[in-house]
């Protein structure tokens, strides 16, 4: 056992497949490495307690609505014999809740790199995400497994549900600017409206989520290939379907075409929409920041800024 170690997580957004990955296509979530999740645990001499920013004190008495981290924090413990160690675990999170970056399962993912490192023990790949699971299926129920696979690597992954969960080669130079609508996202209501249109005019919405699923590839092959401009093109697109099928908003529709306006390559929404984050493709760090303080200028509460490099990262 150690006396004081650190588990670090990342953000991620879907890059393409919201919605369609729903009904078997593919979907591309990219990782950000610059905004993150730390859990820092330190060895006391009694009690085990956690201090994050929905709650401070004994683990034994963390509320309802984190049972998943609960979950997850008792079956380490169990897994370690680590039932009676002392210590007390921190947790820091850049991630805003409920905005589709991913923030319950960088937190589950920091904690589980935490705790085996406190108990000394190795960690792979396969046995993270299957450890994560835990928490994250009572958190959301029936998870893809790509928030957990995403937040916990460098490069994107790409999912095709039931199929394949796995990472990306990837090759860009830009820069993605995100920005928060400041209106809470809707995921489930969208995904019930979306299901909903199926019925109604199923061959139209068949249409839109098989070109999201189309699209999908095509962004695969610019990640791969640098094809920046291209990928900007193909965004713009797959805003146009996600808009079709009447998961956008007014603010996310403002700010995308803000963020156009101010010299982005390419804008959508991304995750379930109906409100949350919106992302735009830059060329360079000059044209992020004309798109960064045009978005915060005219109504996004907060962005964030990642920098790609045409280098492929050990993930």
């Amino acid at each position: 056992m150690k006396k004081s170690v650190i588990g670090k997580s990342n953000a991620k957004i879907i890059l393409l497949g919201d919605h369609s990955v729903v009904y078997g296509q593919p979907a591309i979530a990219l990782p950000l490495p610059s905004v993150t999740t730390t859990v820092q645990m330190t060895a006391t001499t009694a009690g085990q307690t956690i201090a994050s920013r929905y709650f401070d004190g004994p683990i034994a008495q963390l509320n309802h609505h984190l049972a998943g981290v609960v979950a997850l924090i008792t079956t380490l413990l169990e897994r370690f014999d680590g039932t009676q160690t002392p210590f007390h675990m921190t947790i820091t999170s850049d991630l805003p809740a409920e905005r589709g970056m991913g923030s319950s399962a960088a937190v589950d993912v920091a904690i589980t790199r935490a705790m085996y490192q406190f108990f000394d023990r190795p960690l792979s790949r396969s046995t993270l995400l299957d450890t994560v699971a835990i928490g994250e299926k009572i958190t959301h129920g029936n998870p893809s497994g790509i928030d957990a696979a995403t937040s916990s690597s460098a490069v994107p992954v790409w999912l095709i549900p039931h199929q394949t969960l796995q990472q990306l080669s990837f090759h860009l130079n830009g820069v993605l600017v995100i920005a928060d609508s400041g209106v809470k996202g809707q995921t489930g209501q969208a995904v019930a409206a979306v299901a909903r249109r199926k019925t109604t005019f199923p061959q139209v919405t068949n249409q839109q989520i098989n070109t999201l699923g189309q699209l999908s590839y095509t962004a695969r092959e610019c990640l791969a290939d640098n094809q920046i401009t291209r990928l900007g093109a193909t965004l713009n697109t797959a805003q146009e379907q996600l808009s079709g099928l009447g998961v956008s908003s007014p603010e996310l529709d403002h700010l995308i075409t803000v963020a156009r306006e101010a010299g982005a390559l390419g804008a959508k929404l991304t995750g379930g929409g109906m409100g949350g984050c919106m992302i735009a493709l830059c060329a360079d760090q000059a044209s992020a920041q004309r798109v960064k303080h045009a978005l915060l200028t005219h109504g996004a509460t907060a962005t964030w800024t990642e920098v790609f490099q045409d280098e492929e990262e050990p993930a």
